[in-house]
């Protein structure tokens, strides 16, 4: 049988087997299997971790298989499935597929050249590595979260896209993908231990380098990037909507200046003791017109201006419009994969399933024997 959810993408051909978990480890093999990938998740009989149906995004692309893992009938279809697979990814604390019968050691004896990708906050190892956490836990111990925002009394965090999907998810994609390239040469699997904390801390290495050079100051709304000077921050206009501004440099600045009709009286921005001033004319300025008047004024042009959208707004920019970046599929608008590749283009294939939804056909495609059985003594749901 035909693969249920593989795409048209670079990584197709890839066989991954992914264990059911919530946030980061989905958004990896989202990614994944938007590339291409064939994806089957295991999800546990009874219900989706978290949220579920149509609107999961996060679960789109790849079939739903509901086993029993606690049988050991259970898992040993699951090592059958990683007999034939390329990658396992998994998100649970450290020890319990180790628990299950289903941690590296078990799966690497049926596949020596398997990639095993381990998604965790803390890491596989350390202090915390049991304790629970959430991204906002994650991103705030790396140092990543005390520079975030521009008010001086507290951090403001970017919802969890930062640890969870930034230092997280995006870190495990990088490593399976080294390590599959790695195993063609070796022909030998091997564990990734992808933590969020790894990742977030990784991502910040900018700021970690200002700061070792000495040109950086541990203190919110102080620096370039995050408020510190009027010509790199977020501003409100007259209907209360908000407005980006990022002229950094200076024909970018000259440009800004000029559109925003300030010229000839803006103070001079390299002077700091001029910086309360010059934000104050800006944003006054900002505020004599609504967020479509300006942004029709600077649209287009290297003044480094751009409003500040909602998703169903972003949906009907212009630009985002006419890339595609949004897409329709199954009656959902919702992000379409990226990056994108001049020859092997990337497509969504299936939407998201109900967890179960797909279990015999799933298994059946991957060559998994006697599912019939499987399903009729409850080792498999079939929904």
């Amino acid at each position: 049988m035909t693969a249920l959810g593989q795409g048209t993408g670079p990584l197709r051909g890839i066989k991954i087997v992914e264990l059911a978990g919530i946030g980061p480890g989905p958004h990896a093999c989202m990614i994944l299997a938007d590339l291409g990938a064939d994806v089957i998740r295991i999800d546990r009989a009874g219900g989706a971790l978290l949220g579920g149906g149509t609107g999961d995004l996060l679960t789109r692309g790849r079939p739903s298989v509901a086993l029993n893992l606690k049988d050991p009938r259970g898992v040993a279809t699951v090592l059958d499935l990683v007999a034939e697979a390329d990658v396992l990814v998994e998100g649970m604390r450290p020890g319990v597929t180790e628990r299950l019968g289903l941690g590296p050691d078990e799966c690497l004896a049926r596949n020596p050249r398997l990639v095993y990708g381990r998604m965790t906050g803390w890491g596989q190892d350390g202090p915390l590595a049991h304790s629970a956490g959430h991204d906002l836990n994650y991103v705030a111990i790396t140092g990543a979260l005390h520079g975030l925002g521009q008010d001086p009394d507290r951090p403001h965090f970017p919802m969890n896209l930062l640890g969870d999907f930034g230092g997280g998810s995006t870190y495990l994609v990088i490593g399976i993908l080294a390590a599959l390239l790695e195993a063609r040469v070796s022909g030998e699997g091997q564990v990734v231990d992808a933590a969020i904390v790894d990742g977030t801390a990784h991502l910040n290495t900018m700021a970690a380098a200002w700061l070792a050079s000495g040109g950086y100051v541990e203190k919110r709304r102080s620096n370039m990037l995050d408020g510190g000077v009027p010509y790199y921050d977020i501003y409100e206009t007259a209907d209360g909507e908000h407005i980006t501004l990022g002229a950094l440099e200076e024909q970018f600045w000259a440009d800004f200046i000029q559109r925003l009709g300030i010229a000839e009286v803006a103070p001079n921005r390299h002077d700091p003791a001029q910086y309360d001033a010059l934000r104050t004319l800006i944003a006054d300025t900002f505020r004599t017109k609504t967020l479509a008047e300006w942004d029709e004024i600077f649209a287009g042009t290297d003044a480094c201006v751009a409003p500040v959208l909602t998703i169903s707004e972003a949906t009907k920019h212009p630009h985002i419009a006419a890339r595609g970046i949004f897409t329709e599929h199954h009656g959902v608008v919702q992000p379409a994969p990226a990056p994108r590749f001049s020859r092997t283009e990337a497509s969504l294939s299936i939407p998201p399933s109900a967890p179960g939804a797909d279990t015999k056909a799933a298994l059946t495609a991957w060559g998994v024997a006697d599912v019939d059985a499987l399903i009729a003594e409850g080792v498999a749901t079939q929904v």
